[in-house]
């Protein structure tokens, strides 16, 4: 998936994902997609109610090596 930002969030402990993310997604044009790395395993649950209560859309989740990836579609 073709994505407009990538951030690299990985090592990172709740809840530095999502602050990093916020302030990622607000740099980014509405419908623009942010590719979000983590290895936080508390991210995956984090990032999905975070998108839907902000607005914006969690496109698509992977998970692979105990890396996550997040798809998210700015609102």
């Amino acid at each position: 998936m073709n994505s407009n930002k990538v951030l690299d969030a990985k090592g990172l402990a709740c809840p530095m994902p999502i602050v990093k993310t916020k302030k990622a997604i607000g740099e980014l044009e509405s419908g623009q997609i942010l590719e979000v790395l983590a290895t936080d395993k508390g991210a995956k649950s984090d990032l999905t109610a975070w998108a839907s209560s902000t607005g914006h859309e969690l496109i698509d989740m992977k998970e692979e090596a105990g890396v996550f990836t997040f798809y998210i579609k700015k609102g």
